[in-house]
């Protein structure tokens, strides 16, 4: 039995960037930290919530990378006398990414209470009606 590729359907011409889309998320790690929520705030918005206690502003980065939205933290070294008898908390640098659908766009983001706040809005293409002209051969 021959597996038809989802780029390949004949109804779906041009979605073949849409099944490495889904191949290239699915490859991504599934790592669990930092802790993550994705909340829809309204019918064309949504909001991504991490957890990144003991982060500073100046530890995090986002950036779009290729249509990916990539969120990278990294605690400065600390220089210091402090002895752990046991450190649960963790410090490691992270890098956690999310593939946004063309259209989708980073409307901001913002750091509150240990948690970093990602809002991302989709723009509403304008509904377009085109007429194609039928020639004579």
């Amino acid at each position: 039995m021959t597996k038809l590729s989802f780029g390949a359907h004949p109804y779906l011409l041009g979605f073949d960037q849409l099944e490495r889309l889904v191949e290239r998320t699915a490859k991504s790690g599934s790592d669990a930290y930092p802790p993550y929520n994705i909340e829809q705030s309204a019918s064309d918005a949504f909001r991504i919530t991490l957890a990144v206690a003991g982060f500073a502003e100046g530890d995090l980065a986002i950036t779009m990378e290729d249509r990916a939205l990539v969120i990278r933290g990294r605690q400065a070294e600390e220089t210091g006398e402090r002895v752990f008898l046991h450190r649960g908390i963790a410090a490691r640098a992270f890098q956690r990414s999310f593939v946004l659908a063309e259209g989708v766009e980073v409307a901001g983001a913002g750091l509150e209470n240990g948690l970093l706040h990602i809002d991302l809005k989709r723009a509403q293409p304008d509904p377009v009606v085109q007429t194609i002209p039928i020639r004579r051969r």
